[in-house]
C-alpha cells in the first residue's frame, strides 16, 4: 500500500539529526517553562535544576517526572502556561477516578496536533480521495475532533458519525461508500461482527482501519480486517499531550513510528525511574517538544513499550515503538503473581480455537485468591478442549494455575466504546 508522503512534511533525518534536533527542542522548552510555567519552574527549582543544566537527553534522567496526580491537583487551569488570551480550545480527560485533567490548547497547538493526526492517517495511505467515517466521541475528549481535523488537513471527506447508534453507522458506511473507518478496537470488532451476520460485505467499501484508544490483540485484529476486508493500523495517543495521532504503525507493522520532532519518548524502569536502552521493554515517558498551551516534561504515561533501534523497511526517518503491551498500572498481583491482561491475550493468540474476547474474574475464598478466565471459542470448537489448552497454556507463560471457562463465541459482551475485561471482586 502506497504512503502518501506529500502529505508528510518533515526533514530527512537520520538518527543523530533527530537527537540534535531533540536536544535544540528541549532546551528552548526548559527555559519556557521556566519563563511562562509556574508550576514547572517550582518543581524544577525544589530539585535544584537550573535551565542551563538540561542540555541533552541523558539529561533528563536527573529532571523530576510528572505524572497524572499532578495534572488533576493543578484543576482546572494550574499548568498552563501561556496568558488565558492564547488558549482557544480546552480538552479533558475522563475524569473516572478522580478530577478529570483539563488541557489548554492554543492556535499553534491546534494546528500541530492536526498535522501530526494527518501524517498518521498518511502513513495509514489514506489520501483525500477516501471518505473516513470517524466513530469516536465528541465534546471534550480529544478523540473525534481531533480526527476530523487530521481528516480534513488532508483533504479527505469526513463523516463525523460519532459513537454509538449501530444502525446509523452501517447505513452511512453503505450508502456513503465509506473507505476508511476509524474507531476504537471493541467498536470495530463490533461494527465487524454486524456486518458478517448482515451479509453486508459486499456492499461495504471499506480499506483501511485506523483503530486505537485501548489495547488490541492480533486475534481480535485479524478478525476485524478478515470481517471488513481492510488493512489496520494501530494509532496511539492520550489527552494529556495532544490525544490521539502522536504514533501509528506503517503498511509494515513492525511498530508503531512516533513524531520524533514534536516529542521525545523515553523508556523507563517503572519501578527506580531509571532510563532504559533502546530495545528494553519499560514504561513510555513523554516529554512535548512545541507544545505551548500546557507543556510537559518527563510525563509518566504508565503504558508498556519498547522503542526500536532498527530502521523500518517503509523508509520513514521516524523511530519507533512497539505496540502497547499494557499498562503499569492494570497490572494485576495474583497469587503473588504479577499479570498483565496483555498476556492473555498473548496466551489466547497460542491456543487453538480462542477466539480475541475474554474477562478475568477475580474472587477471593477462604482468604485466597481465586481466579476465573472465561473466553470465547470459535464455532465448532470443542469448548472443554479449548478451556484445557488455555489452562495449560496459562500455566506454561504466565506461571500460574487459573480456572478457565471457555464460551461460545459472542456470548461475551461487545463495546461501543473501550471493553472492560478484568473484574477484581475481591475487595468488594
Amino acid at each position: 500500500m502506497a504512503i502518501n508522503r506529500d502529505a508528510i512534511q518533515t526533514e530527512k533525518m537520520n538518527f543523530e539529526d533527530i537527537t540534535k534536533y531533540q536536544e535544540e527542542k528541549l532546551q528552548a522548552l526548559v527555559q519556557r517553562l521556566f519563563r511562562n510555567s509556574p508550576f514547572y519552574r517550582e518543581k524544577l527549582s525544589q530539585a535544584g535544576i537550573k535551565p542551563d543544566d538540561i542540555r541533552t537527553i541523558r539529561d533528563l534522567e536527573s529532571v523530576p517526572m510528572t505524572d497524572k496526580g499532578e495534572l488533576r491537583n493543578g484543576y482546572p487551569l494550574g499548568l498552563m502556561a501561556v496568558p488565558e488570551e492564547d488558549v482557544v480550545r480546552i480538552h479533558s480527560s475522563s475524569g473516572t477516578t478522580g478530577k478529570p485533567i483539563i488541557v489548554p490548547y492554543t492556535q499553534k497547538d491546534v494546528i500541530t496536533w492536526a498535522e501530526l493526526m494527518a501524517r498518521c492517517l498518511a502513513m495509514a495511505g489514506v489520501t483525500n480521495r477516501d471518505r473516513v467515517q470517524i466513530t469516536p466521541g465528541y465534546g471534550l475528549w480529544t478523540a473525534g475532533i481531533g480526527f476530523q481535523a487530521g481528516v480534513e488537513r488532508l483533504g479527505a471527506m469526513a463523516i463525523p458519525t460519532g459513537p454509538g447508534n449501530t444502525e446509523k453507522q452501517l447505513e452511512m458506511m453503505v450508502d456513503m461508500g465509506t473507505t476508511v473507518i476509524i474507531g476504537t478496537s471493541s467498536y470495530a470488532l463490533l461494527l465487524a461482527e454486524e456486518i458478517h451476520r448482515r451479509g453486508l460485505g459486499d456492499k461495504i467499501k471499506l480499506r483501511i482501519g485506523v483503530i486505537g484508544s485501548e489495547r488490541w490483540s492480533d486475534k481480535m485484529r485479524s478478525r476485524i480486517e478478515e470481517y471488513l476486508h481492510i488493512d489496520s493500523f494501530d494509532i496511539y495517543g492520550l489527552t494529556e499531550i495532544y490525544g490521539p495521532g502522536i504514533a501509528i504503525d506503517c503498511p509494515y507493522h513492525t511498530g508503531l513510528h512516533f513524531w520524533s520532532d514534536h516529542l521525545i519518548f523515553e523508556i523507563i524502569d517503572p519501578d527506580t525511574g531509571k532510563q532504559l536502552p533502546p530495545g528494553e521493554q519499560g514504561e513510555l515517558v513523554i516529554t512535548t517538544l512545541t507544545k505551548e498551551g500546557m507543556p510537559l516534561l518527563r510525563y509518566r504515561t504508565h503504558d508498556i513499550t519498547r522503542i526500536f533501534v532498527e530502521k523500518c523497511p517503509c523508509g520513514s526517518p521516524y523511530p519507533m515503538i512497539d505496540r502497547v503491551l499494557g499498562r503499569t498500572d492494570d497490572m494485576i498481583k495474583v497469587k503473588a503473581v504479577n499479570i498483565y491482561p496483555g498476556q492473555i491475550d498473548d496466551v489466547l493468540k497460542l491456543t487453538p480455537g480462542a477466539c480475541s474476547e475474554y474477562q478475568i474474574i477475580l474472587t477471593r475464598k477462604d482468604a485466597k485468591d481465586q481466579i476465573l478466565i472465561k473466553v470465547e471459542a470459535e464455532p465448532g470448537a470443542s469448548l472443554e478442549q479449548v478451556a484445557g489448552e488455555c489452562r495449560k497454556n496459562i500455566k506454561a507463560r504466565i506461571g500460574i494455575l487459573a480456572d478457565v471457562e471457555a464460551v461460545p463465541r459472542g456470548t461475551l459482551p461487545r463495546s461501543e466504546k473501550k471493553s472492560k475485561r478484568v473484574f477484581d471482586m475481591r475487595d468488594v
